[in-house]
């Protein structure tokens, strides 16, 4: 790209991973793809850890030690021998990481040009990493504050949708205070939602991802449960109707003249799981369908739409949009991840690797976009 910074030596890549969301364990499987296929002729790479209590670690560059065995997850623990912690810098006149250990003198691990945050889920997808870089002036991979944030709130996200004109489903938003303050009427509204749009409904926690603590709920005596289970990831919840259709995904992806879709992809109907949930999409993967066997219109107006989804919440870098088509021919948009699932056999890489865009390649052309853009108002 153009306006790719110009260095005398590799660019230094901080792979960052882990982190204090359930989805911890999804974001250091990401991380051992990037790791394995990262070009290092052409990078340097400092990996780092942030474990599930939020300590920030310096982690081994082993990604055969972060792989799901016996159907767990992996964690950063696996991969730190060291009890310090990484600092990053907050002077954005200096981008040199430190490494701190009890009764030790303070270790300058060099500095760090680009940030690849590989982090899933509350406390690093949602803007709250990307407000830290922000601030320390590293730029980094992937969409801003603002975007991060919105894509990782279902209620917000929906909100800016429709303000845009892109369709989304029906749904209703229970609020930590409503559920505390009256239980009883959180239940009249949802029953009222479900005489409006029929059972069964989703009941979702509204800033979490990778299918955690989704709930289909078939009726009112399976409510409770519901909430309570999607309150263990989010003190908000969102509660959403059936929509009957295919679902669709599509990716974007930030070329030199803007962003571009990826052919699409579609998720068939699950067959040992009532959904696609979590151990569909991880531990019994789940095989999507790409390209999607769409029509020539289809594909290129879910194409199309994608390409507003990410305009529309201001993202950079990448997005996978995920759609219904409706049995009417309508597609409604469902969510945007603004960073999915990365591993070779996520459906992003594959709708890219479809589209004529390979894995290493992807992984550059995010880096080389990050470097070209500088932190702050843009």
């Amino acid at each position: 790209m153009s306006n790719v910074q110009k260095f005398d030596r590799k660019p230094r890549v901080a792979v960052v991973f882990g982190g204090r969301s359930s989805e911890h364990g999804v974001s250091v499987v990401t991380a051992a793809s990037v790791l394995r296929a990262i070009d290092r002729d052409k990078y340097d790479v400092l990996p780092i850890g942030i474990t599930s209590e939020g300590r920030w670690a310096l982690t081994a560059d082993e990604p055969e030690r972060m792989a799901i065995a016996e159907r767990r997850m992996p964690t950063v623990e696996q991969v730190t021998d060291h009890e310090g912690a990484v600092v990053l810098p907050v002077d954005p006149a200096s981008r040199e990481v430190v490494y701190t250990e009890a009764g030790a003198v303070p270790k300058v691990l060099g500095e760090v040009d680009v940030v690849f945050p590989m982090l899933h889920g509350p406390y690093g997808e949602d803007g709250t990493l990307q407000g830290l870089l922000e601030l320390s002036g590293v730029p980094y991979v992937g969409s801003g504050v603002l975007a991060s944030a919105v894509g990782m709130d279902k209620e917000y996200m929906k909100r800016i949708f429709t303000s845009f004109g892109l369709a989304v489903g029906p749904y209703t938003v229970i609020r930590p205070r409503e559920w505390e303050r009256s239980q009883e009427s959180v239940r009249r509204k949802v029953t009222d939602f479900a005489g409006a749009h029929g059972w069964p409904l989703f009941v979702k926690p509204a800033r979490a991802g990778s299918s955690f603590g989704i709930s289909k709920v078939d009726s009112p005596d399976d409510l409770d449960a519901a909430i309570i289970k999607a309150r263990q990831h989010d003190p908000k919840i969102i509660v959403e109707s059936l929509l009957t259709g295919r679902e669709i995904e599509c990716g974007v992806l930030e070329f030199e003249d803007g962003p571009r879709a990826s052919v699409p992809a579609e998720i068939p109907p699950a067959t040992r799981h009532d959904f696609y949930d979590f151990d569909a999409k991880y531990i019994d993967a789940a095989e999507g369908i790409v390209p999607a066997p769409l029509t020539e219109q289809q594909t290129a107006e879910v194409r199309r739409l994608a390409v507003a989804a990410f305009e529309a919440a201001s993202c950079e870098g990448l997005v996978r949009a995920d759609f219904f088509l409706l049995d009417s021919g309508e597609f409604v948009i469902n969510e945007i991840n603004t960073m999915p699932g990365f591993t070779p056999i996520s459906m992003y890489p594959r709708m890219w690797q479809e589209s004529g865009v390979g894995y290493p390649e992807l992984i550059d052309r995010l880096l080389q976009a990050a470097l070209s853009r500088a932190t702050g108002l843009r």
